[in-house]
């Protein structure tokens, strides 16, 4: 797997549109690539930002939250929240590389990812191509961020090995390997998470991937995400505090 970082000029809330952030960065696009992009730089393009000031921050991340927990719950003072099917602090929201403002996650990151398909598609002429919209979280026990998938387009997510049998013919019980949480993962080190400013990617050489000529349906984007607080590995960990109800609609 070859990972291509793209700079690009620094990009600011309601300045440019994604549109045309990528007809500036992408200067060509091969079958059977797939582009990587940050949510932070899809939701400036969005210009979903709200200056600081004008709502309690713990208010806003409440309203993008589906569930929440208090931030006198963390020592840290950030709220452990259950945003878009993702266990994240703060609902997603950043302030970093934003020049003043709460910069919130994309609107529908689902629908961007499959337009920004489609556009590449039409663009260069394509039929396999993959798209994935990315956000950094943090992994327990561990120290440091992981870049991880919020949205994905043209390619199955995952590989189910529950049911085949291992080396030694003893059958996969519960194996399903994360393709959309690997591939982000590794162009997240290579784009970085600093001042790099090179918010896209794109990722070539993965034989590994499945790619669809199309959007993926319901059924398998609900297949990519465990339901809330059921049949988690960490679900007795989840379930032992007292969730509360977010605004998000």
């Amino acid at each position: 797997m070859i990972v291509t970082p793209i700079k690009t000029d620094r990009v600011e809330a309601g300045k440019i549109s994604l549109k045309k952030l990528l007809d500036e960065s992408l200067l060509s696009f091969n079958e059977g690539s797939i582009l990587g992009i940050t949510s932070k730089v899809v939701s400036l393009c969005e210009n979903r930002v709200v200056p600081i000031g004008s709502i309690d921050k713990e208010e806003l991340v409440k309203q993008e939250a589906d569930l929440f927990l208090p931030k006198s719950f963390s020592p840290y003072n950030y709220a452990f929240t259950i945003a878009k099917k993702t266990l994240i602090a703060n609902s997603g929201i950043d302030e970093s590389n934003v020049g003043g403002g709460y910069v919130l996650w994309p609107k529908d990151p689902q629908k961007t990812a499959n337009e920004i398909r489609q556009y590449l598609v039409k663009r260069f002429a394509l039929r396999q191509v993959g798209v994935l919209i990315t956000d950094s979280s943090a992994y327990p026990m561990r120290y440091g961020t992981v870049v991880i998938p919020i949205a994905h387009s043209g390619f199955l997510a995952k590989h189910d090995y529950r049911g085949k049998p291992d080396l030694f013919g003893r059958p996969f019980k519960v194996s399903v390997s994360s393709v959309a949480g690997g591939i982000a993962a590794a162009a997240g080190v290579v784009m970085g998470e600093g001042t790099e400013q090179t918010p896209i990617a794109i990722i070539t050489d993965v034989p590994f991937v499945q790619f669809q000529g199309r959007n993926p349906t319901k059924q398998e984007l609900d297949s990519f995400y465990i339901p809330i607080l059921k049949d988690d590995l960490f679900a007795p960990f989840l379930n032992s505090v007292k969730w509360q109800k977010g605004g998000r609609k």
